[in-house]
């Protein structure tokens, strides 16, 4: 009896090592050419900032090992002097990873961990299009040098440039994305987008992500999910929110005043500096086309009336103008999701949102579009 008891022991931490060994993740490696340095830090992304969370010492040849335990798929980025390699890492995975300090663009190798690899693609994508950047600019300061200052002829030449290198890097993201769906780099290449512009293909994301109950233990994503199903009733697409407001005359306006007209709200302030230096666009466009049906409220950020009314008149912003005078905490910008001005939303004749923070040409684009369409 004693016997099989002992046997039964065995066998229970047998199984009970087994899975200790496996709770678990080792990275194990080599940098070549090191230098000065003697350790290498293993740092570990959380929900919202990126912690030290071991180290590791190099030997004479470069070699180093970490044994370390995460809750779940994650990122995890090595640390050598001031560069960084990136990793995603989840218990069992037995990565091995090499790299050259002497190598220029600082390429690394890393095996037995598919994501790792994947994530390694990520950063070749931004990598190649961080250097378009970097040609342009480049270009751009050796233009301006041969013409003696920077002019508007220049700006204008190359700011469509870099837009096109930007909506390329993006549009390469969103291919990643549906490439490899189901790795956590996907979430790492697409909170990478720029949310203003990208905000649909976010939502859209984030729904994926919760319908097929991807990577459900990272409280980084799951955030990510929360802040888009929340961003989501005042999105592209969706019913605008009505709401009431004072007037500068102090009498209320609605949402729904509007009804049956292209209506764009304008979020913005007396104090705010980029949204002073836009009002001269969006003057240009509303008298362009106001007689075609293009409407404004403009609804402030202010907290003092007199400081409002005065950047109206300066501003000849002609259009009917609203404010609680609370800033950020008034309930309009508030039930809009506004958190940085300048903002807008423009909101079509049926009451939909079809456009969304544009400035700019962006703006001249979409008004052009939508009233020559509507002739």
């Amino acid at each position: 009896m004693k016997i099989r008891n002992l046997i039964c022991l065995l066998a229970v931490f047998s199984i009970a090592s087994g899975c200790v060994q496996n709770a678990d993740f080792t990275l194990s490696g080599q940098i070549k050419n090191a230098g000065d340095a003697k350790k290498i830090y293993l740092l570990e992304a959380g929900a919202t900032r990126v912690t030290i969370s071991d180290s590791a010492a190099l030997d004479a040849e470069g070699k180093f090992q970490f044994k370390h335990f995460t809750p779940y798929a994650n990122l995890y980025k090595l640390r050598i002097g001031g560069f960084f390699f990136d990793l995603i890492a989840e218990n069992g995975d037995k990565i091995e990873f090499s790299t050259d300090m002497n190598d220029e663009k600082h390429l690394y190798t890393v095996k037995g961990s598919e994501n790792s690899e994947k994530i390694q693609e990520f950063n070749k994508i931004s990598a190649f299009y961080g250097d378009k950047n970097t040609q342009l600019d480049e270009q751009y300061q050796a233009e301006a040098e041969k013409a003696g200052k920077e002019t508007a002829e220049l700006t204008n030449k190359f700011i469509p440039l870099y837009r096109k290198n930007v909506q390329d890097y993006s549009n390469a993201l969103i291919d990643f994305k549906d490439k490899n769906e189901a790795s956590p780099a996907s979430f790492y290449a697409m909170v990478s987008l720029d949310s203003s512009r990208y905000e649909q293909q976010l939502i859209a994301y984030a729904e994926k992500l919760k319908e097929k109950k991807y990577f459900t233990d990272n409280p980084g994503v799951q955030a990510f999910i929360s802040r888009m199903m929340a961003a989501k009733p005042v999105s592209v697409g969706q019913k605008a929110p009505e709401f009431a407001i004072r007037g500068l005359d102090d009498k209320p306006v609605k949402l729904s005043d509007y009804k049956g007209k292209y209506v764009m709200l304008d979020f913005w302030a007396s104090w705010c500096g980029p949204c002073r230096q836009e009002n001269p666009n969006v003057v240009k466009q509303y008298n362009l086309y106001k007689d075609k049906g293009f409407n404004i409220l403009g609804i402030s950020l202010d907290e003092e009336k007199d400081l409002w009314r005065k950047a109206i008149e300066a501003d000849k912003l002609t259009w009917k103008h609203a404010s609680e005078l609370k800033s950020f905490e008034g309930g309009t910008p508030s039930l809009y999701r506004v958190y940085a001005i300048p903002s807008n939303f423009i909101i079509d004749p049926q009451g939909v949102i079809v456009a969304k923070n544009i400035s700019g040409t962006d703006l001249e684009d979409f008004l052009k579009k939508t009233f020559t369409k509507a002739q």
